[in-house]
């Protein structure tokens, strides 16, 4: 072997021991979530006017869901699950605007208690962004956290560990800034870093320079798909970022979206829209990156959930679930990043209780917060985070469905919540709903409906504190 090729070998062999010791090590964990973004809403889905280098890019290297449900069709709910693994219903987080419940376990604080760096950066939408709040970042995990109570546009402000900010730039950019600066001060620990974007929600205010890509397009969907290649943009920021600073190869980066989408080319030919439990509500685009264990691109139509983004980031960080766990929906899908053999063989549930929203403009909040803090006579947080009434166990107000596999029951209640219409289909052969199989599946329809049943009664314990008794 001559001298070049020694060295060649060495290189080759030192990075394969770099690659080994890095997946070995307890990985940092990057949770990016969109808001508002639908399935379609990529231009790796074939959209043909929509410009997402970035996520295009990031498809072909690691491993792609096309089957990534978020618990729920609007931002809250969804939200909540992401940081407890359970349905929001379970802790009264019904529609957007509710809160956390006090006593849930989040991610972060699980990952905290175990040595993990924690952050929260961008739209929160749990609760206050007080620090005295006990549903702000702050009380429930977050070491620091910029955070706006909802989705906000360019130039946003902040609440800094319960300080409000003035930040100047493009609403994504500004969001991966901060994290970035806040990665480098902790990259010698393990780090959990969450990353929530306030676009595309609307009213959409895009970026001069991404603008220019869509000239041609109307007024209004230009500034929305100026708002979605901007938050591109952002991602294309983080990923460099985390290489400048040396982290990238054991950084699991997971993306997804906290609903499906509302413009009528959002949904990429599924049925529904945001809001509603049709899959254009809660199928959404979700990538994961980790250099060091996914080495090449996969695509994947395991059917997942952000409830399993908790079990899945505490396995992976080697991390007990608390003891005693509260009742988990999700289930851990280390494996399937891993690249074994993986079925998913729990059933998902959804619920769109029939309440209302809480109107939440995080501007408004974020100046009347900061005019207290300049007079130095900042009022305490109100109370928040409490489920202070019972709830039948037998009834079960607003529509449902069931995913078991390719199957999904819809549970469709009549408007006096009465009479109850139930509707079947197979997602592998009719992904936009469109054929009712109920009739002819009798049997199957029967089994759904008393497993959702279940589940439904299985959460309304939860929700009137059966699991922590």
């Amino acid at each position: 072997m001559n001298m070049k090729s020694r060295s060649l070998f060495a290189i080759l062999i030192a990075a394969s021991i770099c690659t080994i010791q890095a997946a070995n090590e307890r990985p940092n964990i990057i949770l990016a979530m969109a808001d508002d973004q639908g399935w379609g809403d990529m231009g790796y889905m074939g959209h043909t006017v929509l410009k997402t280098p970035v996520f295009d890019a990031m498809a072909k290297t690691g491993l792609r869901f096309d089957r990534f449900y978020s618990a729920a069709p609007v931002c809250s709910p969804t939200r909540a699950s992401v940081l407890t693994g359970r349905h929001p219903n379970r802790m009264g987080c019904f529609q957007w605007g509710h809160t956390l419940r006090k006593n849930e376990i989040t991610v972060a604080e699980a990952l905290q208690k175990a040595g993990y760096a924690t952050g929260h950066f961008g739209k929160w939408h749990l609760g206050s962004v007080r620090a005295d709040s006990e549903v702000a970042p702050g009380k429930n995990g977050f070491d620091e956290w910029f955070s706006a109570p909802n989705f906000y546009d360019n130039n946003p402000l902040f609440s800094h560990n319960g300080k409000v900010i003035e930040t100047e730039g493009e609403s994504s950019h500004v969001t991966v800034d901060l994290a970035l600066k806040w990665m480098a001060k902790v990259k010698d620990k393990p780090f959990l870093a969450v990353v929530w974007f306030g676009s595309p929600h609307g009213p959409h205010q895009g970026g001069e320079e991404f603008l220019k890509q869509y000239k041609d397009e109307p007024k209004a969907m230009a500034n929305f798909y100026a708002e979605i290649t901007g938050m591109d943009a952002a991602m294309g920021e983080l990923r460099a970022g985390i290489r400048k600073l040396g982290v990238a190869e054991n950084t699991v980066l997971w993306y997804c979206s906290d609903n499906g989408g509302l413009k009528p080319n959002s949904m990429g030919g599924l049925s529904g829209k945001k809001g509603t439990l049709l899959e254009g509500g809660i199928r959404v685009p979700a990538i994961i990156e980790w250099p060091a264990v996914i080495k090449k691109n996969r695509i994947t139509r395991v059917p997942a959930n952000t409830v399993d983004i908790y079990p899945t980031v505490l396995e992976l960080a080697g991390v007990k679930q608390p003891d005693p766990q509260p009742v988990l929906d999700g289930v851990s899908l280390a494996g399937l990043l891993r690249g074994k053999d993986f079925q998913r063989d729990k059933p998902m549930g959804f619920w769109s209780y029939k309440t209302g929203g809480r109107s939440m403009h995080a501007r408004k909040i974020l100046e009347a917060l900061r005019k207290e803090q300049l007079a130095g006579q900042q009022t305490s947080a109100p109370k928040a985070g409490f489920v202070d009434k019972k709830y039948p166990l037998d009834e079960f107000p607003g529509p449902s469905a069931w995913i078991a596999g390719d199957w999904k029951l819809h549970r469709i209640p009549g408007k006096a919540g009465t009479s109850i219409q139930y509707r079947l289909f197979n997602l592998r052969r009719d992904f936009s709903e469109k054929q009712n199989l109920a009739p002819v599946q009798p049997e199957r329809l029967i089994r759904m409906k008393t497993e959702l049943a279940a589940w439904q009664k299985s959460v309304l314990n939860s929700l009137n504190g059966g699991d922590y008794k």
